[in-house]
This record gives C-alpha cells, sequence and structure tokens, in this order.
C-alpha cells in the first residue's frame, strides 16, 4: 500500500505526517500491495472555524476507486473523520462482494471424452465407469465431435418469477427448474428482443 500525503495553503508538520501515516495503516486490512491511498489537507478561510480544516482521502488501485473529503476544527479531527467514512464504504464493498459470491449458481463443468466417458474435470479418467457411459461406436465420432462441453445446473422447484429474479441477478441467459406445474425440468432463457421464453419438454 503506498501512501501519498500532500497539503494546501498550509505545511504538514512532521507530527501530523506520522499521524496519518499510522492513522492510514487501519485501511491495509481492504487494500492489496497496489493500492494507492492519496491524503491531501488543506487549510481553507472559512467563516466558522469548525471547518477550517479539510482533509481529502482517494483511493486507487481498489475494486472501485473511492474518494472522501471531510471539514472539521483540526486537521486531525478531519483525518479521523474522513478515514471512518473511507472505512465504511470498504466495508459496504466487502458486503456486495460477498452477497455477489454467495448467489452465484454453481456450476460443475464436466468433460466429454471422444469415448463417450461424461467426467468432472476434477476426477481422475481411471475411476470413471467406461462402460456405463459409452454409446455405439459407430455413432460416437458423429455424435459427440460437436460437443465441446458439458454444465450441470442444480435444479430446485422454483416459480416462474423466481426463476427470473434470479436470472437477473445472477446474469444468465438461461435457467433450469423443476417447475411443479408440468411435473419436469424446464428451462427459462432470455430472449434477444428482450422478455423470456419457456421450454418445456413434450414427449411425442
Amino acid at each position: 500500500m503506498q501512501v501519498i500525503i500532500k497539503s494546501r495553503q498550509m505545511q504538514v508538520t512532521p507530527q501530523l505526517r506520522q499521524r496519518i501515516e499510522r492513522k492510514v495503516q487501519r485501511l491495509s486490512r481492504w487494500l492489496n500491495e497496489d493500492s494507492r491511498v492519496e491524503v491531501t489537507v488543506s487549510e481553507e478561510q472559512t467563516r466558522s472555524a469548525s471547518d477550517r480544516y479539510c482533509v481529502n482521502l482517494s483511493l486507487a488501485g481498489n475494486a472501485h476507486a473511492i474518494h472522501s473529503e471531510v471539514s472539521a476544527l483540526s486537521a486531525s479531527a478531519a483525518l479521523d473523520l474522513v478515514l471512518d467514512k473511507v472505512v465504511a464504504q470498504l466495508g459496504r464493498q466487502k458486503d456486495r462482494q460477498t452477497k455477489r459470491r454467495q448467489h452465484a449458481t454453481p456450476i460443475k463443468i464436466l468433460s466429454l471424452s471422444r469415448a463417450g466417458v461424461l467426467s468432472s474435470l476434477d476426477e481422475e479418467y481411471e475411476d470413471t465407469d467406461v462402460s456405463s457411459a459409452s454409446v455405439a461406436d459407430e455413432h460416437n465420432e458423429q455424435i459427440w465431435s460437436k460437443v465441446l462441453e458439458i454444465r450441470r445446473l442444480p435444479t430446485k422447484p422454483m416459480t416462474d418469477d423466481e426463476v427470473i429474479e434470479q436470472m437477473e441477478k445472477s446474469g444468465n441467459s438461461f435457467y433450469p427448474f423443476f417447475n411443479e406445474e408440468t411435473n419436469s425440468v424446464n428451462v427459462m432463457y432470455k430472449l434477444e428482443n428482450g422478455g423470456y421464453g419457456l421450454l418445456v419438454p413434450a414427449q411425442e
């Protein structure tokens, strides 16, 4: 974490500089080594002495840039207040990132060999029962040569509104779910011209 201290219309004393460097260290728990913290201290000609000193704090190199400014009776008081505001913003950022990870749809990616073997990328091929997953050799090349990836999505009973809400949160263009009305697994998908479509399997 790089800390840069600037001043306008005043001189930063060694004591104030040490205080800034020490106080800013509380941000290190949210920032990485490449982050840049810029603190600008200024003395303004104001009518009220209660907002005479201004501290401007900017963060760069984080997930989202943060900028905050506070005025107070002293530079030390303004520094404490602006750090509280920045810490609160960093905390909200972390909460949003955690919620996005919690709501992300788990996707298991499987690999499909030319021999018709379906297995997880994390599994070893020797642990797979080839005979149970193989298809007829004469059709294997034609059927599987164009299949490059298979994704397995967990399905659970959901309503149409719940599925659309989940798709808008996750950004998925399609979403499989168990539809209790049709008693089968359906797929909701986004239409290019807006809106949604519903794929319902039917036996001929």
